[in-house]
C-alpha cells in the first residue's frame, strides 16, 4: 500500500479513536478526580509501552533523546487538560475546540520554521478564532451552568499537540515510532506516579460502581487512546506533512459530537454554525501550506 493511502487510513483511525475519547473521559470523572484520571492514564499506558516495546529504546540515537524527552513532556501535559476542562465543558464543545490545533500548527511554523503565509491563511486564522468566540458564546447561552473559562485548558492543549507534531516531524522523523512512544513514557512516568500519590487515592473505593466505571474507561483510554494511537501517530507523522497529522482534528469533533448528543448533551443549529466556520477557516488557514 502506497504511503498516500495509508495516511488516509492512519487519519480516519486516529479520528475514531481520539474522537472516541472525550466521552471517555466524561465518564471517568464521575468517580475520579481530574488528577487521577491524567495520572492513572499515564502510568497504566507507560507500563503497557515498557513491556511491548522496552527493546525498541536501544534502537535511539544518543542525539536524539534530547527530543524523545522533549516531545514527551510535552504531550504529557494535555491529558490533564483535557480532564480539568472536562468537569466544566461538554466533551463535544471540548473536541471542537481541539480542532484549532492545525491553526496553532500553522502558526508555530510561521514563527520556528520560516513558513509563509499569504492573505487567504491570515483570513483563516481570523475565521477560525471568530468560530471559537461564536461556538463559546452559544455554548455560554445553552448551559450557563459551564465555566467556559476552562476552554482555555482546551486552547492550551491544541498549542501544546501542535508544537509536538512540529518537533516530531523536525527532529524524530527517522526514529521508530514504537521507540519514540516508550520513551516518552520513560521520562514522564516518574512525574505521573508522583501527580497520583498526591491525589485522594487512599479514598479510591473499587466496591463503588461509579469507581470501576471509570477505572474501565481508563483501562481502555489508555490500552487503545494512548498506546496504540500514539503508535500510529507517530507513524503517521513520519509519513505526512505536519499539517496534514495535525488534521486529524477536522474528523474527531464530527465523532465526539456523535458520542455527546448519544449521551444527552445539547449541540444546537447555531453551534453547527459556528463549528462550520471553525473548519472553514482552519482549512482556509492550512490551505497553501498542506499544498
Amino acid at each position: 500500500m502506497t504511503e498516500n493511502k495509508l495516511k488516509w487510513i492512519y487519519l480516519v483511525v486516529l479520528s475514531i479513536v481520539w474522537g472516541s475519547s472525550y466521552i471517555l473521559i466524561k465518564k471517568t470523572l464521575i468517580g475520579l478526580s481530574p488528577l487521577q484520571v491524567g495520572s492513572l492514564r499515564t502510568i497504566i499506558s507507560a507500563i503497557l509501552l515498557l513491556l511491548i516495546g522496552y527493546s525498541s529504546l536501544k534502537t535511539i540515537p544518543k542525539n536524539k533523546w534530547k527530543w524523545i524527552a522533549i516531545t514527551g513532556f510535552v504531550s504529557f501535559i494535555p491529558p490533564f487538560l483535557f480532564a480539568f476542562a472536562q468537569t466544566e465543558i461538554d466533551s463535544a464543545l471540548a473536541a471542537i475546540l481541539n480542532s484549532l490545533t492545525p491553526l496553532a500548527t500553522l502558526l508555530i511554523g510561521i514563527i520556528f520554521y520560516s513558513f509563509k503565509i499569504d492573505s487567504k491563511q491570515i483570513f483563516g486564522v481570523i475565521l477560525g478564532l471568530i468560530g471559537s468566540v461564536l461556538l463559546m458564546y452559544q455554548g455560554s447561552i445553552i448551559n450557563p451552568n459551564q465555566n467556559l473559562m476552562y476552554i482555555f485548558f482546551i486552547l492550551f492543549a491544541s498549542f501544546l499537540y501542535a508544537i509536538q507534531v512540529n518537533l516530531l516531524k523536525v527532529y524524530l522523523q527517522n526514529v521508530s515510532a514504537v521507540a519514540i512512544a516508550v520513551g516518552n513514557f520513560v521520562f514522564i512516568l516518574p512525574f505521573s506516579i508522583v501527580i497520583f500519590l498526591f491525589t485522594d487515592y487512599k479514598q479510591i473505593d473499587l466496591e463503588n460502581q461509579n469507581v470501576f466505571d471509570a477505572l474501565l474507561y481508563i483501562l481502555i483510554l489508555s490500552i487503545i487512546g494512548t498506546v496504540f494511537a500514539k503508535i500510529l501517530f507517530n507513524k503517521f507523522v513520519q509519513i505526512a506533512s505536519p499539517v496534514f497529522a495535525s488534521s486529524v482534528t477536522y474528523i474527531i469533533p464530527i465523532i465526539a459530537l456523535f458520542w455527546g448528543l448519544l449521551d444527552g448533551e445539547i449541540f444546537t443549529l447555531n453551534q453547527l454554525f459556528a463549528t462550520i466556520i471553525i473548519f472553514f477557516g482552519v482549512y482556509l488557514a492550512n490551505k497553501t501550506s498542506n499544498k
